[in-house]
């Protein structure tokens, strides 16, 4: 992708989690209802999240970590990127205890933060998991270190790992251990492994690398001047080149377009639990507003004699309560957008829906003609009937509307001119077909 290509990229995300931050910094303004109060609480830590990834796209800072099971030498292969032994290694398991990050200059044009994690298998149950979901979020690309043939664990950890929708590298050390077929025949299982079940296809060259970040020692033969002859150890130096290669590859041609994606996924989760806490905080009012509404409309479609009225009548009604929940939920909403989630609401309740419009329609026709044809006791047991039978379906039909506007509204939070959504599936669009975003496409842009 073009440089030009990517700054759009970039500034369409940044424009998005502008936009979103805009919309419920206002739950922080003073003067605030108490229900307003109580759910900016809630939504504290998403969001600081929102703000702390809007800073990180300013920044302009590339994030990569790198996960794996103890002894595979996560911390050997970031030192030798680094260029000099600044994360503790050793023979002992367990060197890394906590998640720690360090700053990469591969090139003058990119800033690198590098992190390096614990052991998958070192730190147990939750922990272990929340740690591990808690860094490839906040990650662009992943590094995931083995040292052979992948275990039945490392194959758990590594799924997990792909549910992030992160770009990921799987990085094959201490190949210097392996004879060349052997390494060889390790190299095309890990191909057809590394891909998880997630991707159609073996991993792709720029998708798995082999290193040997601390090559075991050489016994080399060493001749004196006077004769005598020794052997000594002779370290070799790390041989990453490839992998630096692969990254600076991937990040000069894609990376400010990984950057924006991955604060893009970030804004679309934390708008989803704002949407969800939102909802939950507000369940008993937009109740009762649901029911209040259904009311309504069934008093106004039962009582008015006009066919074509009654239809239009319950129309403007589901459009004035879905405008209601918009302002109760806080969310942004205009009438043209109202208009469009009902006919959204209308296709996906279907049946139902479509129903009470038909029956709103013969029942209105027959009180039309009630009315036009006299004021019979006949015909007043028909208006009567037929504007009974007509209120209960509106009634049913509005508290439908209004229950499917709720779950329209939590998760349609992410679309819209700059939603996360909507501009997740506009760059994706614009993805080549060589590139390693390319390839997440299915993972990334399937959500509607």
């Amino acid at each position: 992708m073009s440089n030009n290509q990517q700054e759009t990229h970039l500034n369409r995300a940044r424009a998005s989690l502008r936009q979103t931050l805009s919309w419920y910094n206002n739950l922080r303004k003073p003067g605030q209802s108490t229900s307003n109060s109580e759910l900016a609480g809630l939504v504290k830590s998403e969001l600081e999240m929102l703000n702390a990834t809007l800073n990180k796209l300013d920044n302009n800072v590339i994030r990569i970590a790198a996960f794996g099971l103890v002894s595979r030498g996560k911390s050997a292969v970031l030192n030798a990127l680094l260029g000099q032994k600044i994360l503790q290694t050793g023979p002992l398991n367990g060197v890394t205890q906590y998640p720690r990050s360090i700053r990469w200059s591969p090139s003058d044009k990119v800033k690198v933060e590098l992190i390096d994690t614990p052991g998958l298998d070192e730190i147990a149950g939750e922990i272990r998991a929340q740690m591990a979901r808690d860094v490839a979020q906040q990650a662009d690309l992943i590094l995931f270190v083995v040292s052979g043939d992948i275990t039945r664990t490392e194959y758990q950890a590594l799924l997990e790992l792909r549910k992030s929708q992160k770009p990921l590298i799987l990085v094959f050390n201490k190949v210097d251990l392996y004879p060349d077929t052997d390494r060889e025949a390790v190299y095309r299982n890990l191909q057809q492994l590394g891909a998880g079940n997630l991707l159609e296809k073996p991993l792709q060259p720029d998708e798995i690398v082999m290193v040997a970040a601390e090559p075991a020692p050489l016994e080399v033969r060493v001749e004196y001047a006077d004769g005598k002859v020794d052997y000594e150890w002779e370290n070799l130096p790390p041989q990453v080149d490839e992998l630096r290669q692969v990254i600076l590859s991937i990040l000069n041609r894609e990376g400010r377009s990984l950057l924006a994606l991955n604060a893009l996924v970030q804004a679309r989760e934390a708008e989803e639990s704002i949407a969800q806490k939102t909802i939950d905080v507000r369940d008993e009012t937009a109740e009762e507003m649901i029911w209040q509404y259904a009311k309504y409309k069934a008093l106004a479609v039962g009582l008015n004699p006009i066919a074509v009225l009654d239809v239009i009548s319950g129309a403007i009604a589901d459009l004035a309560l879905i405008r209601s929940l918009s302002r109760l939920y806080g969310l942004p909403m205009t009438g043209y957008e109202a208009a469009k989630i009902l006919q959204t609401i209308l296709f996906s309740s279907g049946s139902l829906l479509l129903g009470e419009l038909g029956t709103s329609l013969i029942f209105g026709l027959g009180k039309s003609a009630t009315v036009v044809t006299g004021d019979s006791g006949a015909n007043i047991t028909g208006f009567v009937g037929s504007a009974i039978a007509q209120s209960g379906i509106a009634g049913y039909g509005a508290y439908t509307v209004g229950k499917a506007a709720q779950v329209y509204l939590k998760n349609g939070c992410t679309w819209g001119q700059f939603g996360a959504s909507t501009v997740i599936q506009e760059i994706l669009a614009q993805v080549p077909k060589d590139t390693i975003l390319f390839r997440l496409q299915q993972e990334l842009g399937n959500r509607k």
